[in-house]
Formats: C-alpha cells, sequence, structure tokens
C-alpha cells in the first residue's frame, strides 16, 4: 500500500467571545474539512501544517503542544511540536497519487489570536463554526469526533492551564459532558 505524509490542523479562536473551530471547505469531496495537505520534500509534518494552514486559511497559526513527555532544557537538538493524533486514511486517487493510497496524517491543535486576520489570500473557502453547528455540518465523522472533544479542552488549553489529566479524560470521552 502506498502512503503519503500529511499534516492537519484543528485551528482555535475566540470570535465574539465565543470558542470556534475553523474550517475551510474542500473543493472536490465538498465538505468542511480542517486545513491541512501533503508533506512536500524537505519539510518536517510541522512546517507542512504551518503551510498548509496558511495557504488553505490565509492564517498563521500558533501549534499548542499535547499533554505528553518532554525534553530536558538542556536538550541539543531542535525539538518539533507533537501532533495531537497520528492516524491512517485510506483515501481514493488524488492529485498526489493516481491510486488509493493511504495518508499517515499528523493532526496538530493551533490557536489563531486575531480570527480577522489574514496574511495572504486564502485558497478555500473558509468559515468560523461553533460547537453546536458542528452536527449540522457536511463533514467527516472523524473530524466531527476529535472536533468535540477539543472544544471541551480549548479554554484550559488557551489559558495555558495545562492539566494532562482533565485534557486527556475530556478527550477520551469525546466531549460529551
Amino acid at each position: 500500500m502506498i502512503k503519503h505524509f500529511t499534516s492537519s490542523v484543528f485551528i482555535f479562536s475566540l470570535v465574539g467571545g465565543v470558542w470556534s473551530l475553523g474550517l475551510i471547505e474542500h473543493p472536490r469531496l465538498r465538505r468542511w474539512m480542517i486545513p491541512g495537505g501533503h508533506a512536500e520534500p524537505g519539510e518536517s509534518q510541522v512546517d507542512a501544517a504551518l503551510r498548509e494552514v496558511e495557504e488553505e486559511t490565509g492564517r498563521r497559526v500558533r501549534l499548542v503542544r499535547p499533554p505528553g513527555p518532554a525534553v530536558p532544557p538542556a536538550f541539543p537538538r531542535t525539538v518539533l511540536t507533537m501532533p495531537w493524533w497520528i492516524t491512517e486514511q485510506p483515501v481514493p486517487p488524488d492529485g498526489h497519487c493516481g491510486e488509493r493510497h493511504v495518508h499517515v496524517d499528523h493532526q496538530y491543535v493551533a490557536f489563531v489570536t486575531d480570527p480577522d486576520e489574514v496574511v495572504r489570500e486564502p485558497e478555500h473557502p473558509f468559515r468560523w463554526t461553533e460547537r453546536e453547528e458542528l452536527d449540522g455540518l457536511a463533514m467527516f465523522a472523524d473530524t466531527r469526533l476529535l472536533a468535540a472533544g477539543l472544544f471541551a479542552v480549548v479554554p484550559m488549553l488557551s489559558a495555558g492551564d495545562l492539566d494532562p489529566v482533565s485534557v486527556l479524560t475530556s478527550l477520551a470521552g469525546g466531549g460529551q459532558s
């Protein structure tokens, strides 16, 4: 099976005082999705995530490190932001591969400070979506499930109040309260 490395990003911002998720409308799949795409030669997954967000949404983001192990402060190498999840998704032929293949997707979480600030023309239609709107949108079930879980912890992440047990417990519940 052919496998391609991809990165995607759950982007959050306070929009009118309400936490919202940034989604793009995929032109071929006609679904609302989180921005992302293939890593290009010479790119890390982090580089691909940041590039894809800027290309597809016109915005720059700050990635959020998930709960997990840290390296010592004197570690002599560059440490990249870890993804929150790495998943495999079978996909049909696309512009990168003429046959069925698998995307090994590194999924990140990020924040935008100013939801209206656009640094370049976005490649796709973009919208901010509140938690209550997720169920009514044409989107993939796995994205909806992860987004619901993240909505439950976004205020904690934004405040820098990263209690790993609370975050992981909330995510394991899929955002159900």
